[in-house]
């Protein structure tokens, strides 16, 4: 199985090395990852300049590895249309240093990056753990189960609009209290914007943003990570209401 390792945290990241690591067990990894930290920009791609990969090495159990001045939906694009010598049969993105629960699908860049590999028709993981300190709490734990699921994928294949999204509580493994499946659950951010003045007097702005875990149902990805389980969604990219279209169909629209 041809792998393709991306993530939001940067090619630099020890949550993407680890991941490698897990996955050369599996089958031939190639790496293509932002140059530097990207993490929220979503499903954003470059248009309106050009982009530069740079070939590099020290990646352990990578077979190639890029660096990408682009986000992580870009390192999918080109990664799969002109940087890999082979077609990958499944993109795997992480591990993410902090989780991706709940509407965070829609900002996290970590996500995106494996919605593009739907998008081009292929397979695809999200990975994070809840740990966004030094200590990469539930690291080894999350790189295992991303090498299992992809095993599985190999195994059972999934619905070719369909993507895992796997979570992990800010636990060490042995306290984990196992996988729960879940849907995606709904969490909301109370904003916070600081305004500074640069040496010239020029305001800028620091966002930032608390998060709120709306919806606490026992099936929701939130209130199992914050319960100590393990989280696993399968995550469409349908995005159609379609229970309302009759509805919005008998509205006068002119």
């Amino acid at each position: 199985m041809n792998i393709l390792v991306t993530n939001d945290d940067g090619i630099r990241s020890r949550g993407l090395r680890e991941l490698v690591r897990a996955l050369s067990e599996v089958g031939t990894v190639s790496v293509v990852a932002p140059d530097q930290e990207r993490s929220g920009t979503g499903h954003a791609v470059t248009m309106h300049r050009p982009l530069r990969a740079v070939e590099i090495s020290g990646i352990p159990g990578a077979v190639q590895a890029f660096q990408l001045d682009g986000t992580p939906a870009d390192c999918v694009k080109l990664g799969v249309e002109v940087l890999l010598e082979h077609r990958p049969q499944l993109v795997v993105s992480g591990v993410n240093a902090g989780p991706n629960l709940g509407t965070d699908v829609l900002y996290s860049g970590t996500v995106s990056a494996a919605v593009e590999g739907l998008i081009m028709g292929i397979p695809a993981i999200a990975v994070s753990i809840s740990d966004h300190s030094e200590e990469w709490l539930g690291l080894d734990k999350a790189a295992q189960l991303a090498a299992g699921a992809a095993r599985a994928i190999m195994k059972n294949g999934l619905p070719e609009d369909t993507l895992l999204n796997i979570n992990l509580p800010r636990l060490p493994a042995e306290e984990m209290k196992g996988i729960k499946i879940t849907r995606v659950g709904i969490r909301r951010y109370r904003d916070f914007v600081e305004k500074r003045e640069d040496p010239w007097g020029r305001p800028y702005y620091w966002l930032t943003g608390e998060a709120v875990d709306m919806d606490e149902g026992p099936d929701s990805d939130t209130r199992a990570v914050k319960d100590g389980w393990i989280s696993i969604t399968p995550v469409r990219f349908q995005l159609t209401h379609e229970e309302f279209m009759k509805e919005l169909a008998s509205w006068n629209l002119d």
